[in-house]
C-alpha cells in the first residue's frame, strides 16, 4: 500500500543551510566585481571567472541544497546516487561561470543580463531537480506541478536579480547586503520546490536504508558535504585575501617609483 509520508525540518540545519548559501553568494560577488577589472589579464580573469562559478555554483546553490535535504526529518531511509550528485555539482559550477562570462564582457547589457539570468536561473533548478532525482528511497515522489512552476520562477528573478547584484555592488556592506538578499532567493527556491514534492513509499520496510557502490546514504552525506562546502569557501577566501595583497603591494610599489621620480 502506498504511503505518504510526512516531513518535518531540523531548523539548525536549515540556519545552516542559508549560512553556507550567504558565504558562496558573498565569494561570487567579490569575484564577479574583479571579473570587469581583469578582461586584459587572462590568467587573472579566468581564476577569478572559475572562483565566481564554484563560490554561487558550488557553494551558494550545490552546498546549500545537500545541506536542505540532509535537514528533511522523515520515517524513511534515503541514499544519493554519486552519478547525478556529482553531476549536478559539476553542471551548476560551469553554468554560474558561463553566466558570470555572459554579463562581464559588458555588466551594462540588458540583454546580456537577461540572457545569463535565465542561464543562471535554469542552471539551479536542474541542479535542485537533479539531486532530488538522485535520491535512492523505496517509493517514488508525487508532485505539485504548480509549485514546481513557482520554484523555477523564483530561481529566474533570483538569478537575474544575483548577476546584476553581482556587476553593481562595490561597498562591503552592500555586498554583505546583496549576499544576503541572495541567499534568501536561492533557500526560497530550494524549498519551494520541496514543497513540491511528496514522498510516498511503497516498502513495507520504509527505514531500510538503499545500498549499492554507487550509493551514499543519508548517514555518510553530511560530513562529505559540509567538508565540501567549507573546504571550498577557505580556499576561495583565501585566494581573494591573497589577490588583495597582492594588488594593494603592487599599487603601494608604483606609488613609491612614482615618488622615486619626483624631483
Amino acid at each position: 500500500m502506498d504511503v505518504v509520508i510526512k516531513t518535518s525540518y531540523n531548523m539548525e540545519l536549515v540556519v545552516l543551510s542559508y549560512a553556507i548559501s550567504m558565504i558562496g553568494a558573498f565569494i561570487a560577488l567579490v569575484s564577479a566585481q574583479r571579473l570587469t577589472a581583469d578582461t586584459r589579464d587572462r590568467q587573472s580573469y579566468l581564476i577569478n571567472l572559475g572562483s565566481a562559478g564554484i563560490a554561487l555554483g558550488g557553494i551558494g546553490v550545490w552546498s546549500m541544497h545537500f545541506i536542505a535535504m540532509l535537514a528533511v526529518r522523515m520515517d524513511m531511509g534515503l541514499g544519493y546516487s554519486l552519478w547525478e550528485t556529482c553531476i549536478s555539482l559539476i553542471a551548476a559550477i560551469c553554468i554560474s561561470a558561463f553566466a558570470f562570462h555572459i554579463v562581464a564582457r559588458d555588466p551594462h547589457n540588458i540583454r546580456r543580463l537577461l540572457t545569463a539570468g535565465m542561464m543562471l536561473g535554469m542552471g539551479a533548478v536542474v541542479m535542485h531537480y537533479l539531486g532530488m532525482y538522485g535520491m535512492r528511497f523505496g517509493g517514488y515522489f508525487q508532485w505539485d506541478y504548480g509549485r514546481i512552476g513557482l520554484s523555477v520562477l523564483i530561481a529566474l528573478v533570483a538569478a537575474t536579480a544575483a548577476l546584476w547584484l553581482a556587476f553593481h555592488t562595490s561597498q562591503l556592506s552592500v555586498r554583505l547586503l546583496a549576499a544576503a538578499i541572495m541567499a534568501i532567493a536561492v533557500c526560497a527556491m530550494h524549498y519551494t520546490g520541496m514543497s513540491a514534492a511528496e514522498f510516498i513509499c511503497t516498502t513495507e520496510n520504509r527505514r531500510a536504508i538503499p545500498s549499492g557502490p554507487d550509493i551514499v546514504s543519508t548517514l555518510g552525506l553530511p560530513m562529505v558535504v559540509i567538508t565540501l562546502a567549507l573546504g571550498m569557501s577557505l580556499a576561495l577566501l583565501l585566494d581573494l585575501a591573497l589577490t588583495s595583497f597582492q594588488s594593494h603591494a603592487q599599487g603601494t610599489r608604483r606609488k613609491d617609483f612614482a615618488v622615486s621620480q619626483l624631483p
